[in-house]
């Protein structure tokens, strides 16, 4: 199977002109800055877990800058990586869930005003919550 196969990616388009791509079997997110005259800034890559598969963006940290998450399914971790809010964001930083996490979405789920993360874990039918801070 080519690392590349877009039937085994998931992609996240935001408002912001941010496109974000995880390839399944690239260990990667690339992403691309989009300008509104539908021009491209060159594609960046940054390195996640095994296997990345879904994604999500929100601001993670409170600086009001897109930050990235990423469900890693090759193992029992997310990536967060942080923005610069310039289109660049810092080295991953990894966090512990289930097995084998396939699915990630983000809101406040306990109403203290910070983005928590939600992850599906395939492997042990469980459900992570990781908490803002």
């Amino acid at each position: 199977m080519d690392s590349h196969d877009p039937s085994h990616c998931s992609i996240r388009i935001m408002r912001t002109n941010l496109i974000v791509v995880a390839y399944e079997n690239s260990d990667n997110v690339d992403l691309l800055v989009t300008y509104s005259n539908v021009s491209f800034e060159n594609q960046m890559t940054f390195s996640t877990g095994s296997l990345p598969q879904p994604v999500a963006v929100g601001d993670f940290n409170n600086d009001i800058r897109l930050d990235i998450v990423v469900a890693n399914y090759g193992g029992a971790d997310v990536s967060v990586l942080l923005g610069y809010g310039n289109g660049s964001f810092q080295n991953q930083m990894t966090f512990s869930t289930g097995l084998k996490p396939y699915s990630v979405a983000v809101g406040d789920f306990n109403n203290d005003t910070r983005l928590d993360i939600v992850v599906a874990n395939y492997y042990d039918n469980s459900v992570s919550v990781l908490l803002g801070y």
